[in-house]
């Protein structure tokens, strides 16, 4: 049985005020896991903003070079984390799909059981690496909030709060399905995975803040 989102495939692509009504409404999706994709990309957008004004200034022309690959990998996560919004929509909808097919029978049951466990896999998957990816962007904005045009510092710190808000979004979406798998060593991996992300943020990220604060 496929499956058919039950928002707009391209809900990326809407304005933030529809967005925001859709998150706001009596749908299940866009929840939690599309809201932690987007803090994630607004945390690299601002990051690529950093750098974008700090790029082409002849006071900061000894750390153009490093703003310049700065940049290109904040854009390449931003542009990652923008296609979670739809993936976590998409897992959702598979996880409901799953739980909605029929178990007369025992061979009907069986399929069932094995769709929802693979759905859930799924459901695990995509919010862990949204997850990756803020951590990813909490890294890149500590470069930011080192080497920025001071002007925009401020900036590099709202980066990394968004960020850090969206990889602690995320882990709560891994920890919401991880429960319910029955495959105990991808459990085990996928929740030492997701706290070993959350311990190192949690570490970073009053660290950056800290660096920004000093700067301002």
């Amino acid at each position: 049985m496929s499956f058919q989102p039950v928002v707009n495939a391209m809900i990326k692509d809407e304005s933030v005020a529809a967005f925001l009504d859709q998150l706001a409404s009596r749908a299940s999706t866009p929840g939690g896991g599309s809201a932690a994709a987007i803090m994630g990309a607004m945390g690299a957008a601002l990051v690529s903003m950093v750098c974008n004004l700090t790029i082409g200034k002849e006071k900061y022309a000894a750390v153009e070079d490093e703003m310049k690959a700065l940049v290109a990998e904040s854009e390449n996560l931003r542009a990652d984390l923008t296609a979670h919004v739809n993936a976590d929509v998409q897992a959702f909808d598979q996880v409901m799909a799953a739980y909605g097919l029929p178990k007369g029978d025992d061979a009907e049951k069986a399929a069932r059981t094995a769709a929802i466990q693979t759905a859930l896999r799924t459901a695990t998957e995509v919010p862990l690496a949204c997850a990756r990816s803020c951590a990813a962007a909490i890294a890149l904005s500590r470069r930011a909030a080192e080497l920025g045009n001071p002007n925009v510092i401020s900036d590099a710190g709202v980066a990394v709060m968004a960020a850090y808000a969206g990889l602690k979004s995320a882990a709560l979406n891994v920890y919401i399905n991880v429960g319910a798998l029955k495959d105990e060593a991808f459990a085990t991996a996928a929740r030492n995975e997701i706290e070993a992300l959350v311990a190192a943020g949690e570490a970073a990220t009053p660290e950056i803040y800290a660096i920004v604060r000093a700067r301002l």
